[in-house]
This record gives C-alpha cells, sequence and structure tokens, in this order.
C-alpha cells in the first residue's frame, strides 16, 4: 500500500460571537466557521476553497478526486494542510496527461457560495456502471429518523448543510460544511484515506455505502459526484434541478427529493423502490393509488 505524507489540521466547527437579540439584549451565540483554503497541486494553484475547517484534508482529497484531477488515491504522496497561510500543499506521484486542458474549462455550478466542476464532468459518460440499489420504503423512513442525530453544527449554529454515507438504514459517515459540495467532498475524502489506511477507525465500512444522503438540493453537481462514488440512491430533503433529473437518468441515480418525516418525491425509471411502508392518506385526500385507478 502507498505511503502518505499527510497533516491533521481540524479546526473548530463554530466560534462564538456577542449579538444582541430582539428585546436589546447582548448574548453570546455560536456562528459557523467560515475560513478560505487554497489547493495548490504539485505547485499550482487550483482553488480556494471556503470550509469549516473541520476536516480539510478529506475535504481537498475529495474535491480532486470529485473533480476528476486524481484518479487514484495511491498517486498521493503527501497533503498538508496550514491554516497560517490558508493553503493545502498536495503533492502527487502521477497526475491526468490533460491536466491542463481539463482546468482550463469551469462551469460555475449552483452550489452554496460557488462551486465549480472542471474539464466538461457535466458531459462524462465514462462512468462505470453504478448497482441497481433496491430501496424499500420503511428503509427510507428508518433512515429519515437516523439521520435526525447527527446535525451537530447545525443545531448549534445553523448556516450548514450536511450529507452522509450509508448503507440502507445506517448511517456510515456524516458530514457538515457551509457548503453541500464541502461535504460531499470531503466524504468522498474519507472513503480514500479508509482505503490507504489513513482514515479514522470509523471510517473502515465508507465503502460499502450504497445511499447517499444531503440536506441540499439535488443538482446535476451533486448526482455526478455521487455517480462517481459508485452510488445509486441519492436521497435529500431539498428539492431537484432539471439538470440535475436528466443526468441521474443518464446514470441510473434513483433521487427522492423533499423527503421530510413519511413524505417525499421520488424519480425511480428502473423501479427499485419498494413501496411497502405507505403512510394513510391525510384527511381530504387520496392516496396516489387510489387517485391514479380513478384515472384509468
Amino acid at each position: 500500500m502507498a505511503t502518505i505524507v499527510l497533516s491533521r489540521a481540524r479546526m473548530p466547527t463554530t466560534v462564538e460571537i456577542t449579538v444582541t437579540d430582539e428585546y436589546g439584549e447582548p448574548r453570546r451565540q455560536a456562528i459557523a466557521a467560515e475560513r478560505a483554503l487554497t489547493v495548490y497541486l504539485n505547485r499550482q494553484e487550483i482553488v480556494t476553497l471556503m470550509t469549516l475547517g473541520a476536516e480539510p484534508e478529506a475535504l481537498v482529497l475529495g474535491y480532486l478526486r470529485n473533480q476528476g484531477l486524481l484518479t487514484r488515491a495511491e498517486d498521493v504522496e503527501v497533503l498538508q494542510v496550514d491554516w497560517e497561510v490558508e493553503a493545502a500543499a498536495v503533492v502527487t506521484r502521477a497526475l491526468p496527461e490533460d491536466l491542463d486542458e481539463r482546468l482550463a474549462q469551469r462551469t460555475v455550478t449552483t452550489g452554496c457560495g460557488q462551486g465549480t466542476v472542471f474539464g466538461r464532468l457535466l458531459d462524462a459518460t465514462d462512468l462505470n456502471p453504478l448497482p441497481r440499489t433496491p430501496l424499500p420504503q420503511s428503509v427510507l423512513y428508518r433512515l429519515l429518523e437516523n439521520l435526525k442525530s447527527f446535525n451537530e453544527t447545525y443545531r448549534n449554529a445553523g448556516a450548514v448543510h450536511g450529507c452522509a454515507l450509508c448503507r440502507q438504514d445506517r448511517v456510515l459517515g456524516f458530514v457538515e460544511d457551509v457548503g453541500r459540495h464541502n461535504a460531499v467532498d470531503t466524504l468522498a475524502g474519507r472513503q480514500w484515506l479508509a482505503a490507504l489506511g489513513e482514515g479514522a477507525a470509523e471510517d473502515a465500512e465508507l465503502g460499502e455505502a450504497d445511499i447517499f444522503y444531503t440536506t441540499g438540493r439535488l443538482t446535476s453537481e451533486m448526482v455526478l459526484k455521487v455517480a462517481q462514488m459508485g452510488i445509486s440512491v441519492l436521497v435529500s430533503r431539498s428539492g431537484m434541478t432539471q439538470k440535475g433529473v436528466e443526468l441521474a437518468r443518464r446514470f441510473g441515480v434513483l433521487l427522492v427529493a423533499r423527503a421530510k418525516g413519511r413524505h417525499f418525491q421520488v424519480v425511480d425509471d428502473l423501479a427499485r423502490l419498494h413501496l411497502d411502508a405507505m403512510p394513510a392518506p391525510r384527511p381530504g385526500e387520496r392516496s396516489t393509488r387510489l387517485a391514479r385507478g380513478s384515472d384509468e
């Protein structure tokens, strides 16, 4: 197994400030930390990420992975984060031959703040086939219930998004950051660090994830990144975009949007959702099945 020189530069996810409330009274309030981290790949400046700083090495590694700027975890030789200069230095044993071409093409995405996708990744067609993971409705409900205990930073300070890697209704890893794109990149980086033997003990099962959860919108960027991680079920408490649906259909990703409580909206062209726990119709409404039957 390749070795990597790796820093451990974790930072607190919140800071406290004094605010004035609606009664004119001062009080201490936790707010989400936001730090700039400029990424250098073999001494070439790539991007500046705005992040909480909780897991910067995983974020940087996952970002480079999801942008297609690194294709193998074993190629990373050094990953050092230095908050004094707000920089992350990555040294690799190999890089894609068309790196300059990829860096020259950027698409600004709808990520919180501004996300970017390099090298026409939105036109990607060479992804490995995704597994046709089934999703029982009962499993979805249990997963949403289990996720309620994982948004610590949001409960304390708000202003963040959360993402999770899950194995059916088990939450294997959860990350919060100032943008959903940062959170998914951090999880992708944690997967690679675990594969290199550099991850935390609790990350050993991240490679077995078959469901990805996010609090953010289901955009093209989110669908693409999750598909690159080999996961074919993407769940969100928020809505979906037209391009997100288009890519989900292209890659075979099951989209579950607006998933809160017992409600959700699904795009499932491969019929992998099993309706085994349909809730009773709300007063004054017919169930979808009854409404469909009356129209036929």
